[in-house]
């Protein structure tokens, strides 16, 4: 087994159906290390099928953390998790000196390493106003809306991601700022040392595997996840790939087929948004997992 003389946690990033999961629970093995999902959805307990959850078994395979650990109708951000990750990492580290983060929200994983922008609270009325808006309006509202006010971060955004607008929005109607003025660049330092891997696949293979799941979440029920989660549709949790077709079709605004199809669709624009981001991060090294194997990574990446 590989040594580590510091405090290490070793990030494994990339996009949906990339195979992070069993890449990092192999990895974990090796080490005897245990994973915190860097996943923003994967926190929330009502949600299992559409967030590709892991299985039973792969979460008996290695402790996880930061999996149905809150509640959709808890605000969990970005510096939630990092508050989370970090404490958790102090107690892993008692343990063992290697610690194992999954995930591709990029945003998670940057606010974990480096920490993030002081941005003045807001008044939640503002929020409220804006998400009862977007409910009503939709996403092509939204975007109008950001684009009108806060033009600098729509032209660099992610302008298909309801809560990063809504979030853009609300900055600049509370503080009359656009969120990107509150960008420092200023990186907090951590004790421990990272080490960040990027698992990428062919385009063909990654968007093969993006039908295959979606079409295993079918199978698995995942029109009834979210039958069940009707009475919740309004919250901010729930605005997201997966759930926001599948409500479109128990509205009957499309069939069933097509809302499986738009599944397929906004998942592989999203997988491509994930690769946009992480391929900004030099620190990144790059793994193919059909090549390379858990042992090859420890002796040659890390």
């Amino acid at each position: 087994m590989k040594q580590f003389s510091h405090n290490t946690v070793i990030i494994v990033a990339g996009p949906t159906a990339s195979g992070k999961t069993a890449f990092a629970i192999r990895l974990a093995k090796q080490l005897g290390a245990e994973i915190i999902s860097a996943d923003s959805r994967q926190c929330y307990k009502e949600l299992n099928i559409g967030v590709a959850r892991p299985t039973p078994e792969e979460l008996n395979e290695v402790p996880h953390h930061f999996i149905a650990s809150h509640s959709i109708t808890d605000e969990v951000t970005a510096a939630t998790f990092a508050d989370y990750a970090l404490q958790k990492v102090k107690e892993l580290f008692l343990k063992n000196k290697v610690v194992i983060m999954v995930g591709g929200t990029g945003l998670y994983i940057k606010a974990f390493c480096e920490g993030l922008d002081v941005i003045p609270a807001i008044d939640k009325s503002i929020r409220e106003n804006i998400t009862a808006s977007y409910e009503k309006y939709g996403l092509e509202w939204l975007q109008q809306q950001v684009k009108e006010k806060d033009a600098a971060f729509f032209a660099e955004g992610e302008i298909q991601n309801p809560s990063r607008l809504m979030r853009a929005l609300e900055v600049v109607e509370g503080t009359g700022k656009s969120v990107l003025s509150f960008r420092t660049g200023k990186k907090e330092q951590r004790d421990f040392e990272i080490i960040k891997l990027g698992i990428r696949l062919p385009k063909e293979q990654l968007h093969q595997r993006i039908s295959e799941r979606v079409d295993k979440m079918m199978e698995a029920g995942l029109p009834d996840e979210v039958k069940g989660l009707i009475a919740y549709k309004h919250l901010n949790a729930l605005q997201t790939v997966g759930y926001a077709e599948m409500f479109d079709y128990l509205d009957g605004k499309t069939t069933l087929t097509e809302a499986a199809e738009l599944i397929k669709i906004h998942t592989r624009q999203y997988a491509k948004r994930q690769m946009t981001w992480f391929k900004k991060d030099e620190a990144i090294k790059w793994i193919d997992t059909n090549a390379d194997t858990v042992e090859q990574v420890l002796t040659n990446q890390i």
